[in-house]
């Protein structure tokens, strides 16, 4: 591990809602607002912008968790502000609070965690089918 955190740091990114964004199923446009997959990537992304200050050439990181409660939609063209804050880094999981909002309207809370892991252990469980 590279880098040691401090409680509150934050990480932002922003995105812009597109047509390929929207919320679908089967090729079919169900509303014209960001999906909840495209705001989990979003999400899981942020908190993934921590893991890259931490992690050596022989380290990667694996999702362990993501919860997100929506508030309101996140609508075709609006720039969305997605911000990670840390919380805690335990046993190697990194835990952050997540916040996305477009402008002042906030649009969802939640929490990832991810796993700090060697990459050699990786790929012993990702080769081994019976885990």
């Amino acid at each position: 591990m590279k880098k040691i955190l401090s409680p509150g740091e934050l990480k932002i990114h922003r995105f812009r809602v597109a047509s390929e964004h929207l919320a679908s199923f089967n090729g079919q446009t169900i509303h014209r607002v960001c999906s909840t997959f495209k705001l989990a990537q979003e999400m899981e992304w942020s908190s993934r912008l921590f893991m890259l200050d931490l992690i050596e050439d022989d380290e990667e990181g694996v999702g362990t968790m993501l919860h997100i409660d929506h508030k309101s939609p996140a609508f075709e063209g609006e720039e969305v502000t997605v911000m990670a804050r840390f919380e805690s880094l335990t046993s190697g999981e990194l835990i952050c609070a997540i916040e996305v909002k477009v402008n002042e309207r906030l649009i969802a809370l939640g929490k990832t965690g991810q796993k700090l892991m060697k990459k050699d252990k990786l790929l012993k469980i990702f080769n081994h089918r019976n885990v």
